[in-house]
């Protein structure tokens, strides 16, 4: 599998290549802002982009997703609970800072257990509201893309409209913490983590675990 970082825009938001490197078909995750940055990356890297999966529906994870699906011609994912995000900036949160961001529907809308390919990739959806309505997490193997539901050291925020952090501590806990402690993290901003990692020093995870 073939992982490939950039982190854009304001917010420096994660938005991955990943890529399946015997059929040179990929996807791409998240992508936030700087549209070009990440067209560059995929040219580079000769990749053909059938998918474009979106972890959650606010702005900083949904802005460039317009122009890349353009130029690509890949479909659009997004779970169920958070397409209005797509086409709504009161939804998207972008109406608040003044830029009233609008993204193209979604072409698929995803369900918890779910299984999107990419080439010979496989991965699982699940469903871990908090953060949002609709956020997911996508796993494969020892790896699972998180979105802005787990973090390496923290969290995602919970004061925004339609996030609730009992709802974020219970999909950390039943969904996430099941998962290997060598399982490798690719959050939605800052760096990777393990699952063994965020087990023993996150203290949200361990305020979640607590009997």
């Amino acid at each position: 599998m073939l992982i490939k970082v950039f982190e854009v825009g304001p917010y420096l938001s994660n938005c991955y290549l990943v890529g399946d490197e015997e059929t040179e078909v990929g996807m791409i995750l998240d992508p936030g802002f700087e549209a070009q940055t990440i067209w560059s990356g995929i040219r580079s890297l000769n990749l053909k982009i059938e998918k474009i999966v979106l972890t959650h529906g606010h702005l900083d994870h949904i802005g460039a997703v317009g122009e890349l699906k353009s130029k690509t011609g890949a479909e659009l994912l997004i779970h169920r609970e958070d397409a209005r995000m797509l086409t709504d900036p009161r939804e998207n949160l972008s109406a608040f800072s003044g830029e009233n961001m609008k993204a193209p529907e979604a072409d698929r809308l995803l369900e918890d257990g779910e299984v999107v390919s990419v080439g010979n990739l496989r991965f699982q959806i699940l469903h871990t509201p908090g953060h949002s309505p609709g956020g997911i997490c996508l796993i494969s193997d020892k790896i699972v893309f998180t979105g802005d539901t787990l973090f390496a050291g923290s969290i995602g925020r919970t004061d925004f409209p339609g996030s609730d952090y009992e709802t974020l501590m219970r999909s950390i806990r039943e969904k996430l913490m099941n998962l290997p402690d060598d399982t490798t993290i690719y959050p939605g901003h800052g760096p990777k983590s393990t699952i063994g990692q965020e087990r023993k020093f996150n203290p949200f995870v361990l305020e979640a675990l607590r009997p």
